[in-house]
């Protein structure tokens, strides 16, 4: 897609959407006029990589839509032989099984690349009602910022999924069930985020 089309795609998006261009602008972290001159005064000539993903998810196309590479085929996922705890902790060992295989657009269309996935298992009950025991979900390993979501992170040598959040000097690795106290982390405590989920299957009962 040539600069011209992208710029007339974005425009018209936006319009049927009712988003307006400074909203946007802002949604990508950057001046309100930002977009505005990018469609009208090409200037960028091109978004970046990272605000065309972002204005594709939000606006719920394909990237290709947007001017970005269209995504074509099938995704093999690896599926480790770990799970993560939503209980107590525990690191659980399982076989290997054959990579997960997903539409090449239906994973552009989480926001996420497929280089960066793993598909693991969900053990425990503490995360329920959002996840539930046996869970497989898809952990997109480049978001390690400790943003906001579900997490999974390695504490005290164990891999657990849980929400992290921030409370003064300490940070909290919080439960869904209620009747799971958070687990406090004090500072200068090793924490590592492997990184945050972004879809989960569950077989129904």
């Amino acid at each position: 897609m040539e600069p011209d089309d992208q710029r007339a795609a974005l425009a018209a998006l936006a319009a049927a959407r009712g988003e307006s261009l400074a909203g946007l602008s802002r949604l990508l972290g950057r001046n309100a006029a930002y977009l505005q001159q990018y469609i009208e005064r090409g200037s960028p000539r091109m978004l970046r990589e990272e605000d065309r993903e972002k204005l594709a998810r939000y606006l719920g196309v394909p990237e290709a839509q947007l001017g970005g590479p269209v995504a074509t085929g099938i995704v093999a996922i690896p599926r480790l032989d770990v799970s993560a705890s939503a209980g107590p902790g525990s690191l659980v060992e399982e076989e290997v099984a054959a990579p997960l295989r997903l539409d090449a657009e239906f994973v552009r269309g989480l926001g996420v690349r497929p280089e960066a996935l793993s598909m693991i298992t969900v053990r425990g009950d503490s995360m329920v009602p959002t996840l539930a025991d046996g869970d497989a979900i898809l952990v997109d390993t480049r978001a390690r910022d400790g943003g906001e979501g579900i997490q999974v992170v390695r504490h005290d040598g164990v891999l657990l999924v849980k929400r992290r959040r921030r409370a003064g000097r300490v940070v909290e690795l919080v439960s869904d069930n209620p009747a799971y106290p958070p687990i406090v982390v004090a500072s200068g405590e090793p924490l590592e985020i492997v990184g945050r989920v972004v879809w989960l299957a569950r077989r129904l009962r």
